[in-house]
């Protein structure tokens, strides 16, 4: 049986900006979870299932909306060098 996984639109709402929550930096749905915690816990070779253990608020479309929304950033035209 095969989980559902919810759209990219549906997993971007999870993603909230808030000015008085973490300095406005994105964060999962109001909580004070910002997406870079979740991508350093993931990069530092922690497992979706692992954070989910550690941080009973999270749910399991929350690790996917902070990978949908690092997909989003990172699809950039070009990157160019600025004079110092």
């Amino acid at each position: 049986m095969t989980k559902q996984i919810p759209s990219p639109s549906e997993l971007l709402s999870r993603i909230t900006i808030d000015p008085d929550i973490c300095h406005g930096k994105p964060c999962i749905r109001g909580l004070r979870y910002p997406v870079e915690f979740v991508l350093e816990l993931l990069s530092g070779g922690m497992s979706y299932q692992a954070i989910l253990d550690d941080y009973d608020d999270l749910e399991e479309a929350d690790i996917y909306a902070v990978l949908v929304f690092a997909t989003r950033l990172s699809q950039i035209k070009r990157v160019e060098a600025f004079a110092a």
